[in-house]
């Protein structure tokens, strides 16, 4: 992990971080080997700019060594990376004159290395969508596009050495040498960024970097046109001053399941209420998946259950598991296949053919949207009664800032999806800081052996746990992605794990700070949903209303407002046409608010 800003008392470290250097009209700030936040004039106009050294299983090899050196019109970085079999020196340098910034990188590889993609690799912010962008070719020639509005499943722009684009009434150009180029809309994986990298997916990977070997590459960076403001604020520019949220009926609150443990027994010994709705994911060719499925349904309402097989599947593996799920209150079944990750139509069609028909059979991905997104046209839509995909932000990176930003990206994916298929109901998770597995990795998996759970199963050893898991800001984190991922069409949402490294509670059962907002969360089950868009990406409201209350109209509401921005802010929160009632919330904390007229709120 990259912790140059985080420490282990503080996992999750400040936000925004970095320091400040600024030359001229140019500014940045350098969040350890990052180049983010640049500036022209003052308004933000890239997200960032870095150098990225990917291994075989495209795992990013972070930097062991940060060292800046800051000039009055030139900034160096000087980069140590010796990881994940990846050994390189390198050195960024950023240089301004003018209307330009060059940012340049000359990285010597110190000895032979295998990489699936290293060089610089340059993020648009997702407020430029819907703007003009011109793509230069090296050959010659290029393309009028727009930044995608949809979530685009494949690359929009390719073969590229130039993009001019427009950000509201501002001009900007980046230049390319070293290499070719091409762009993707990481809002796919809740990315906040449109990422423009180098080297094309269509060459063989991974590739040799040879001892010696200099890899130079250059970004140059160049305002065009007259000086004026962005028509739209930078996400995470947003003033401190008072700010109105109005939430409006939005249909139903979505279910709230939680994953179930994949963490080494033993664990707690008493179910946990808020974990009544659960899930569970079982690889069938995994000989421990019978003892997963009983760990699951202890103390469960009910479950949902997603099915990795092997295509073709073993239709006599699918009657068994048919078989041990009997008596279980199922809410729905899934199955994807172990290689696409995707619910593959002969997959769905066994799943059919055995489930009880009473059961609502569902498919999708295990892995990110992307891959729904990239097989939209290939799911058997006539054949599945819902669709499912996880949310893991931290895929690309680990800064807190990716973690944050991620949330307004997740109202996108939401909004896109429950768009194109609007009669279909959409259920959402795992969430999860980091993936549950690598569903790109070039190096086999390791073949599961055990039918117990001393050593767990599933993302226990195929994924990845975070420090931040524990830390008391996850709390308003999830309060404010559940509020994203509300809109009307999304079902349920399911959030990490019951207990465990990855859990809302610790293996011996202690709470972490993350489970009372899970148990807010779960009271609003029932109600109306009360909904608002967020007007920054910092500030998230979600609630829910019922008949029966005490006030005049014989209503009773609730609501969860969350702050998960690094400074305190206030909030004239408003319901339909009521009077607005002040709230104030520090820096990412949250507050339960059952009746407005009773504040002014704090958290």
């Amino acid at each position: 992990m990259n912790d140059a800003l985080t420490t282990a008392a503080d996992p999750w470290g400040p936000v925004p971080s970095g320091e400040r250097w600024s030359s001229g009209r140019w500014a940045l700030d350098l969040r350890g080997d990052e180049l983010a936040d640049i500036r022209c004039d003052g308004e933000v106009m890239l997200r960032a700019v870095r150098l990225v050294a990917r291994d075989v299983d495209w795992h990013t090899a972070w930097p062991r060594e940060i060292t800046a050196r800051p000039g009055p019109a030139d900034l160096a970085v000087d980069l140590v990376i010796d990881d994940l079999g990846i050994d390189l020196n390198a050195t960024l340098t950023v240089t301004a004159r003018g209307d330009r910034l060059e940012i340049a990188v000359d990285a010597v590889v110190r000895s032979d290395s295998r990489t699936n993609r290293t060089g610089l690799v340059l993020l648009h912010p997702p407020r430029l969508a819907g703007e003009e962008l011109q793509v230069a070719h090296p050959e010659g020639g290029g393309d009028s596009l727009l930044f995608p509005v949809s979530i685009s499943p494949h690359q929009p722009a390719r073969d590229v050495s130039a993009l001019t684009w427009s950000d509201g009434p501002r001009l900007f150009r980046a230049d390319f040498a070293g290499d070719v180029f091409e762009m993707e809309d990481q809002r796919n994986w809740s990315d906040a960024s449109y990422k423009t990298y180098n080297r094309s997916l269509d060459e063989p990977f991974p590739y040799p970097l040879m001892a010696e070997e200099h890899i130079r590459q250059r970004i140059t960076l160049t305002a065009l046109g007259p000086l004026a403001p962005p028509s739209v604020s930078p996400t995470g520019a947003g003033p401190a001053a008072s700010t109105t949220l109005t939430m409006t009926s939005a249909g139903s609150v979505p279910t709230v399941a939680i994953g179930a443990s994949t963490a080494p027994d033993p664990g707690p010994t008493a179910a946990d209420p808020v974990g009544a709705h659960r899930h569970v994911e079982l690889e069938l060719t995994d000989p421990a998946w019978p003892a997963a499925l009983e760990r699951a349904r202890h103390g469960a309402r009910d479950l949902s259950v997603l099915l990795v097989s092997p295509s073709p599947p073993d239709p006599g593996v699918l009657e068994q598991v048919m078989r041990r799920m009997r008596g279980i209150d199922l809410r729905w079944v899934a199955v994807v296949d172990a290689v696409s990750h995707v619910s593959e139509p002969e997959l769905v069609e066994a799943l059919r053919d055995t489930a009880p028909p009473h059961v609502p059979v569902v498919g999708g991905s295990r892995s990110h949207f992307t891959e729904v997104n990239r097989e939209w046209d290939r799911l058997p839509w006539s054949r599945l009664d819902g669709l499912v995909f996880p949310i893991t932000p931290l895929f690309h990176t680990l800064e807190t800032e990716q973690l944050v930003e991620s949330i307004a990206m997740q109202r996108v994916i939401a909004q896109d999806v429950t768009a194109r298929a609007p009669e279909c109901p959409v259920h959402i998770g795992p969430v999860t800081l980091r993936p549950r597995f690598d569903n790109v990795a070039t190096t086999p998996a390791p073949v599961p052996t055990r039918s117990d759970l001393t050593k767990g199963y599933g993302a226990e050893r195929t994924g990845q746990d975070d420090p931040r898991q524990a830390a008391p800001q996850l709390a308003a984190w999830t309060i404010a992605s559940a509020a994203a991922l509300a809109v009307p069409g999304v079902a349920s949402v399911t959030w990490f794990e019951e207990w465990g490294p990855r859990g809302i509670r610790t293996a011996d059962g202690a709470d972490l700070p993350v489970r009372a907002a899970l148990e807010a969360l779960v009271s609003l089950e029932g109600g109306t949903l009360l909904s608002a868009a967020s007007p920054d990406g910092w500030l998230w409201a979600i609630g829910a209303r019922w008949e029966g209350g005490r006030r005049p109209d014989g209503v009773r509401q609730e609501i969860l407002v969350a702050n998960v921005s690094g400074t305190q802010r206030s909030i004239e929160l408003r319901v339909d046409d009521q009077a607005a009632a002040p709230v104030t919330l520090e820096a990412f904390t949250w507050a339960r608010i059952s009746d407005l007229e009773e504040g002014p709120w704090t958290s």
